[in-house]
């Protein structure tokens, strides 16, 4: 398979881009973070953005090799970028608007959005549907601390 490096590129640049804005405007969550109760098994704030930058690249080499696919995947990217847009309004809610149980509820949905893509994702391409799971299983941990978050606080 020959890797048409522009749209590798411009796979992987779309979510790291969408996570690097969503950091920039929830720039002091990682003081609010720090200031909040959290359940055990939290985490270090180091581990969160090295966590999602590997995740954002899995997802960008995901999503080029479904949109690489000469299968039809229409509805496949429509839920991958659904997703995107869940997964940047969520740190705005949490981190910004402090909406401990919204943003939770708004996690589950993300979670279901991943869920789904990935079933979609399969249907192209079974590495591209797993590259999504690390993902998947990372929304599920961030479930569990949004979660106790919300009880804790």
């Amino acid at each position: 398979m020959k890797i048409h490096w522009k749209r590798f590129i411009i796979c992987i640049l779309i979510p790291l881009s969408i996570g690097s804005i969503a950091a920039i405007i929830t720039r002091g969550g990682s003081e609010t973070f720090s200031a909040i109760d959290k359940p055990p098994l939290s985490p270090p704030g180091w581990l969160f953005p090295v966590m999602w930058t590997i995740l954002y690249i899995l997802m960008g080499i995901a999503s080029y090799l479904v949109m690489n696919s000469s299968k039809p995947h229409g509805s496949a990217a429509a839920f991958y970028m659904i997703q995107l847009v869940f997964n940047f309004f969520w740190p705005i809610i949490f981190f910004n608007f402090e909406l401990y149980l919204i943003s939770f509820i708004w996690l589950v949905l993300l979670w279901i959005l991943i869920l789904i893509t990935m079933i979609l994702f399969s249907k192209i391409s079974k590495p591209a549907a797993w590259l999504l799971l690390p993902y998947l299983l990372w929304v599920a941990f961030a479930g569990y601390l949004n979660f106790g978050i919300y009880i804790m606080n």
